[in-house]
């Protein structure tokens, strides 16, 4: 399995990586971009997971097409000296390799979509490339999944698949929170992503009567950047720290234009954190009827709704009991068990497995 230690595809892999091995499984989970943290070697560690340093560059880091080729005839070769029955690839551009078992290809996000979804216009020439890349990647893979069905609607539509790839959810565990309320709001993710529109909360931060905290960089790896004035910046803090955040259920708050999952809100879901969500398909698939929606360019409307549950003790517990409950379908042994049955089926049938 691939991975990489920037964002939230260490997560998923490791706790995948994590379940997987507890069923029987044996798992190499090969890192692609910088290199893992000691922290990093000590989670696969205490997983049970081989961790393999690749010192590949990552697809959407790489300078150009021909070096995220050489990552993927690396990670084929590395897959073969390993002696490997299945690939699951989380970076999909990297099954244009000559694979000699299945590859499961994982679609967690691709810049034609994120393109789409936050900004104009054509895609430009230095991400076309990409796209292009992926385009071949998922041709060839035996299986795609995605993390959810609307997600896996728009990879169809943009990649002219045949068939939408299979939707699995990603999953998470963390406790209920059960001390005191805190009297805050709180957001978490990439924050110089345009994608996640950190913007608007900064904007609806202004006119709040409590603290909005976020968590997360702020400068990006091609130096993106955006500037908080009203957010309490956090920076990027350990997981740890994320959950301890957390832990006191603050008013968790995202704006995103584009998320094809969102570890983060299911994170705060998980520990009862009511939800106010910019209302995009994917928050509507799994959050409908639990989060508060907003329109994601709405400020004034995300800060009313932060203040409305700020105000109302007994509906934001309410909320979030309601949220923790839907999260707890969610369950990384779902996942863990989804995938597994995927893994048998590529690699008994020797055919392509449609969703």
């Amino acid at each position: 399995m691939t991975a990489d230690a920037v964002g939230g595809v260490w997560q998923y892999a490791l706790q995948l990586a994590g379940d997987l091995v507890r069923t029987g499984w044996s798992v190499d989970l090969a890192t692609l971009g910088p290199a893992p943290s000691p922290a990093h070697h000590a989670q696969a560690g205490a997983a049970g997971v081989t961790l393999i340093d690749t010192r590949l560059p990552l697809d959407w880091l790489a300078r150009d097409a021909q070096a995220v080729a050489v990552a993927a005839d690396a990670i084929a070769a590395l897959a073969a000296a390993r002696a490997v029955d299945v690939v699951q690839l989380n970076q999909p551009a990297l099954a244009i390799a000559d694979f000699a078992m299945p590859v499961v290809a994982v679609v967690h996000s691709c810049v034609a979509s994120w393109w789409e979804a936050v900004e104009q216009g054509p895609l430009p020439a230095d991400l076309a490339w990409q796209t292009e890349l992926v385009a071949r990647g998922l041709a060839r893979a035996d299986a795609i999944v995605c993390p959810t069905r609307a997600f896996a609607a728009t990879i169809q539509r943009l990649y002219a698949l045949p068939v939408a790839p299979r939707a699995i959810h990603n999953g998470r565990t963390l406790p209920a929170a059960t001390g005191a309320l805190d009297a805050r709001a709180f957001t978490a993710g990439r924050l110089w992503d345009r994608g996640k529109n950190i913007a608007t909360l900064d904007r609806a931060a202004a006119t709040l009567p409590l603290t909005f905290r976020a968590a997360g960089p702020a400068r990006g790896p091609h130096g993106e950047h955006h500037k908080l004035h009203h957010l309490e910046p956090l920076g990027r803090i350990s997981d740890a720290a994320i959950a301890a955040a957390l832990s006191t259920r603050p008013i968790f708050a995202s704006a995103a234009w584009y998320e094809p999952f969102g570890l983060a809100v299911l994170e705060a879901a998980l520990t009862g954190c009511a939800l106010v969500l910019s209302d995009i398909p994917t928050f509507r698939e799994l959050w409908d009827g639990v989060a508060t929606f907003v329109a994601a360019d709405d400020a004034e409307g995300f800060a009313r709704a932060i203040a409305n549950l700020a105000a109302d003790t007994e509906l934001r517990l309410a909320r979030g009991a309601l949220a923790r409950t839907r999260a707890l379908d969610y369950a990384p042994e779902r996942t863990a068990r989804a995938m597994a049955a995927l893994f048998d089926r590529v690699t008994t049938t020797g055919e392509r497995v449609a969703a």
